[in-house]
């Protein structure tokens, strides 16, 4: 290092100000600047950090040492007299810190070394507050006046430098944003210009359901679709966003129920910069991602009844106001709300709100569930056979075993569309190239047992069915379960998958049937 009375001034301060502005990628900035301060400031390390007043936060942005720059994002709250301190005024431009270890705001941040010194500088920019610069020397004392004389000079480069590096990080945020966007919606008008054909029994068992939707699409009415998990509530509010005028703008989800309630107004509205801890820049909601398309709120009856109030405002207004903001954004959103629950039942019980109710249940449409329109299942079996094998690589779909389409026709499908999409991937995994789905067999006398016991018994559940099954036909093989007259071979599945079930059931088998 130079001698501090040897410095010249301007060479410094173009030295200094041509090494902070060389580079848009601040650690690489950094480390150049500290490189030419050494020449003139016995400093070991550059810290650059933001300090957010709203949120009591300090941001480290970037530091350098000998080894070179780096980029850091390290979160700090500090501590209430910290920020009484800092909200205060009268904070000095520039300070020395000889002992960090014991002061209030640089020993939170991790400046917590007793044998070091720190030089720092507050960022200035057109009267606005953007940040700090901190020098660090790994020894007591060794700061002075003419040190705070030099970095003064410094305050404006550092600050632009600083302004222009995180204005160009946030121009190539929101451009990734803007590609994750397009690509996303891509996606989606991707899937939907593939709606109207891949709605297995728009002909037949959703006949009705589809003569609505070509009936409401066109028009911008809300919608209501009813239906149990599983049975295609999804497909149909893509089909309504197809074949409406919006077809080209945005069809995005919200799965209410999945929501948790302290994030549902950020994730529904969106936020602004500083709404709350951890809110570091603005964010979009679905509903304003949703702006000039359609929005399919899923599971609408899982909303909180607070949130339901919120909702409301939004769809009678069609505004939307941010999280921490403070002027409306009108959005305009068609809305296709779907569920599985009794809303009707649900606002008697005051579980949901009645003029919400009457907001969204302008054209209902009921979606019946696949054991009452069984037609399909052919249909929907081809489709999932061709889907699966060829997302799952193989070189041709498989063959159905004689029997096996009886089998599925005759279950009763709990889970509707989505367990028969399950149980075919499945079981092409197991089978590969000639699918029995032999399990239904038993499930399907599992059932009969059931329904035959209701009349007498009232209706026993599912497992006690089951169980009274297998351990009939357990009596009838005395006891084996493989083998031929086994248990396995009478209920036409395969034995390891009648263990794993009896298992389940607290059946015992093998030498524990014995003792």
């Amino acid at each position: 290092m130079r001698g501090i009375f040897a410095v010249d001034e301007n060479t410094f301060f173009r030295k200094a100000t041509l090494s902070i502005c060389s580079s848009l990628n601040l650690e690489t900035a950094l480390w150049r600047c500290l490189k030419c301060l050494q020449e003139f400031i016995p400093v070991t390390d550059v810290h650059l950090n933001i300090y957010e007043p709203g949120l009591g936060i300090a941001r480290s942005v970037a530091f350098a040492d000998v080894m070179g720059g780096k980029k850091i994002g390290t979160l700090t709250t500090l501590p209430e007299n910290a920020r009484q301190f800092l909200a205060g005024g009268g904070v000095p431009d520039v300070v020395i810190v000889n002992r960090p270890d014991l002061d209030p705001i640089t020993k939170p941040m991790g400046f917590s070394t007793p044998d070091s010194s720190l030089l720092i500088m507050r960022l200035i920019l057109e009267d606005n507050e953007i940040g700090y610069v901190i020098l660090r020397a790994q020894a007591k004392g060794v700061f002075n006046q003419e040190h705070v004389r030099l970095l003064r000079q410094l305050n404006e480069p550092f600050a632009m430098a600083l302004s222009n590096s995180l204005s160009h990080e946030e121009i190539v945020q929101l451009k990734d944003l803007l590609t994750d966007d397009n690509r996303y919606l891509q996606q989606e008008l991707d899937l939907l210009s593939k709606t109207s054909e891949e709605i297995v029994g728009r002909d037949m068992g959703l006949k009705d359901v589809m003569n609505k939707v070509r009936h409401v699409a066109p028009l911008g009415s809300p919608v209501l679709l009813f239906g149990e998990t599983g049975t295609g509530k999804e497909v149909i509010a893509n089909a309504i966003h197809q074949l409406s005028p919006r077809r080209n703008g945005p069809c995005i989800k919200v799965n209410c129920g999945a929501l948790p309630e302290t994030l549902i107004d950020s994730e529904l509205f969106g936020h602004e910069k500083g709404a709350f801890t951890g809110a570091l820049s603005q964010k979009r909601g679905r509903f304003e991602r949703a702006h000039g398309g359609t929005i399919f709120l899923d599971e609408i009856g899982d909303l909180p009844m607070t949130a339901q109030g919120r909702l409301l405002r939004v769809l009678q207004n069609k505004e939307i106001e941010r999280v921490g903001g403070s002027s409306p954004i009108t959005v305009d959103i068609r809305t296709v709300a779907a569920t599985h629950r009794d809303l009707e039942g649900m606002v008697r019980s005051n579980h949901f709100r009645e003029d919400l109710w009457f907001r969204i249940n302008v054209f209902p449409i009921d979606i019946p569930p696949l054991r009452e329109r069984k037609e399909d299942i052919p249909a929907l079996v081809h489709h999932f056979l061709h889907k699966k094998y060829r997302e799952m690589g193989l070189t041709e779909p498989p063959r159905l075993e004689p029997g096996a389409l009886d089998r599925l026709t005759n279950y009763h499908w709990p889970g509707n569309v989505r367990e028969l999409e399950n149980l075919i991937e499945r079981a092409m995994i197991h089978e590969r190239e000639l699918l029995s789905f032999s399990e239904l067999a038993f499930f399907n006398r599992a059932r009969k047992t059931s329904m035959d016991a209701d009349s007498a018994e009232g209706p026993p559940s599912l497992d006690e069915a089951m169980s009274r099954q297998i351990r009939h036909v357990l009596k009838l093989a005395k006891g084996r379960v493989n083998g031929p007259g086994g248990a396995a071979e009478i209920l036409k599945i395969n034995p390891n998958t009648l263990r794993n079930r009896m298992r389940k059931l607290g059946i015992p088998f093998g030498r524990r049937r014995e003792a």
